[in-house]
C-alpha cells in the first residue's frame, strides 16, 4: 500500500525531534512531580489499612468495605470525568486535583491528632480520593501528548513508566518505616505533601497547552460518554486492548487477593522473603521502563505487545507451578516478579502509547475514562470477589492457577486481532486513511 503525498507528509519522521525527554524542562518538571506523587500513593496503600487495622480496630468487614468504597468512587465518575475532561484543559483538572487530595489526606494525621479519628472518615476519604484520581487517571494520558508530541509518546511513557518502579521499589518499606517511626496516620502526611510537589510541578510548567476546540454540536454529557464507549467498543484496535486489560484485571484480582496467603501460607516464605519476592517486581518493572522504548523501535509496538504479554506468561507459570523446600520456592516466585513485572511494563508502556497515537485528541479523555472504569472500577472488584469464592472451592494454590490461565488466554484476543501487524500508531493511521483500491 502506497501513502499519497498528503499522508506522507503528515505522518513524515522528520517531525520527529531527537533530543532526549531527559533534557526537555517541562518534562522533567512532570516526571519530578508525578515520581514524588507515586511514592507519596504507595505509602498511602500501605498505610490506609494499617490506619483502620492498626489505629481504628477495624476487622475484614471494615476493610472491605474500605475497599469497595475506592471501587465506587471510580464506578460513579470513572465515565463522567472522561467526558469532563475532553471539554477542558487537562493542565489545570491535574492542578486541582492534586492540591484537592492534599487536603483531603491532610485531615487523616490531623484528625488522629485531636482524637476525631473515624472509620467512617476513611471510607469518605477513599470515596472521595477514587473519584479525584478517575479525574486526574482520565486527564494525564491525554494531556502527555499536548505537552511533548504524539510522537515520543512511547519515549515518554517509558520515562515515566519508571516513576511507578521507583515508587514500587522504595514506597512500602518506606510506608513501613513511617509507621513504625510515627504511626500509620501520620505516614499518609508523606501523601499528602507529595501532591502538593506534584501541583507545584505542573504550574511551572511553561509550555502552553492549547484552548480546547469548541465542540461542533452542543451535546449532553451523556452523549459524550455513550461516543467514549462507542470508540472502544467499535475500534479494530482499542477493542482487543479493552478486553485484554478487562480480563487482566479479573485475573489479575486472584494475584492481588491471594498472593501474599499463597506465599505466606501456602510455600511457608517468612514476611522478609515476602517482602523480598514484592520488591523484585518493582526493580524489573524499573528495567523494563528502561528497554521499553528499545523494544517499541525495534519490534513494532503491536508485536512488542504480544510478544512481552506472552514472555510474562510464560514466566507466570511458575508462580502456581513453585513448591519445594524454602529457597527453591523463593526462586520460583522471585522470578517471575523480577522478569514477568518487567515485560508487564514495557507491554503497559506498549499500550497506553498506541491509544494517545489513535484516537483522537478531542476524545482521548473519555476513551482513557472508559479502560479505566471497566479495568479498574469493575474489573478488578468482581475478579477478587470470584477468587476468595474459587479459593474457598479449590485452595489457594488452585485459584493463583486459575489467575494465571485467565491473564494467558486473555492475549489470544490480541493475537487474533490487527494489532501484530501494527508497527506504529502513525502507520496504522494512514493505513486506516488511505482508500482501498478499486479491484
Amino acid at each position: 500500500m502506497v501513502l499519497n503525498d498528503r499522508l506522507a507528509g503528515k505522518y513524515a519522521a522528520a517531525t520527529v525531534s531527537t533530543v532526549s525527554l531527559w533534557k526537555h524542562s517541562d518534562f522533567l518538571k512532570l516526571w519530578t512531580g508525578q515520581t514524588v506523587s507515586r511514592l507519596g500513593s504507595v505509602v498511602t496503600r500501605t498505610a490506609l489499612p494499617l490506619v483502620a487495622l492498626l489505629t481504628l480496630g477495624a476487622g475484614p468487614p471494615e476493610l472491605a468495605f474500605l475497599v469497595i468504597s475506592s471501587s465506587a468512587g471510580t464506578l460513579l465518575v470513572g465515565l463522567v470525568a472522561g467526558a469532563w475532561v475532553d471539554r477542558l484543559r487537562r493542565r489545570p483538572v491535574l492542578v486541582w486535583t492534586d492540591v484537592i487530595r492534599a487536603a483531603l489526606l491532610f485531615w487523616i494525621p490531623i484528625a488522629y491528632a485531636i482524637g476525631a479519628l473515624r472509620i467512617e472518615q476513611l471510607y469518605a476519604v477513599a470515596f472521595i480520593e477514587a473519584c479525584l484520581a478517575s479525574l486526574f487517571n482520565a486527564a494525564y494520558p491525554a494531556y502527555v501528548p499536548s505537552l511533548i508530541g504524539t510522537e515520543r509518546v512511547v519515549e515518554g511513557n517509558s520515562k515515566l513508566a519508571t516513576s511507578s518502579s521507583i515508587a514500587e521499589i522504595g514506597g512500602p518499606g518506606l510506608a513501613g518505616l513511617l509507621v513504625q517511626i510515627a504511626s500509620a496516620p501520620f505516614a499518609i502526611f508523606v501523601d499528602a505533601f507529595s501532591f502538593v510537589i506534584s501541583a507545584v510541578s505542573l504550574v511551572m510548567i511553561r509550555t502552553h497547552e492549547p484552548a480546547r476546540p469548541p465542540r461542533e454540536i452542543a451535546t449532553h454529557i451523556r452523549q459524550e460518554i455513550a461516543e467514549g464507549l462507542r470508540i472502544a467498543l467499535r475500534h479494530a484496535i482499542l477493542f482487543p486492548l479493552a478486553v485484554r486489560s478487562i480480563l487482566g484485571h479479573v485475573f489479575g484480582a486472584f494475584y492481588g487477593v491471594l498472593y501474599s496467603i499463597y506465599l505466606l501460607q501456602e510455600l511457608h516464605l517468612d514476611p522478609f522473603l515476602l517482602g523480598i519476592v514484592i520488591s523484585a517486581g518493582g526493580v524489573g518493572s524499573l528495567v523494563g521502563s528502561l528497554f521499553a522504548s528499545r523494544a517499541v523501535n525495534a519490534l513494532g509496538i503491536g508485536p512488542t505487545i504480544i510478544w512481552m504479554a506472552i514472555g510474562a506468561s510464560i514466566v507466570g507459570i511458575l508462580t502456581p507451578l513453585a513448591q519445594g523446600p524454602v529457597a527453591i520456592a523463593t526462586l520460583m516466585v522471585f522470578l517471575p516478579q523480577l522478569i514477568g513485572d518487567g515485560l508487564q511494563t514495557i507491554e503497559g508502556v506498549g499500550e497506553i502509547s498506541l491509544v494517545q497515537g489513535l484516537i483522537p485528541d478531542r476524545v482521548l479523555g473519555r476513551v482513557n475514562a472508559t479502560l479505566e472504569v471497566v479495568s479498574h472500577g469493575v474489573g478488578y472488584p468482581a475478579g477478587a470477589l470470584v477468587a476468595a469464592f474459587i479459593a474457598e472451592l479449590i485452595g489457594v494454590r488452585g485459584a493463583i492457577a486459575i489467575g494465571w490461565a485467565g491473564m494467558a488466554a486473555s492475549i489470544l484476543f490480541l493475537v487474533v486481532s490487527p494489532l501484530p501487524r501494527v508497527r506504529t500508531a502513525a502507520s496504522w493511521r494512514a493505513q486506516e486513511s488511505t482508500p482501498t483500491p478499486a479491484a
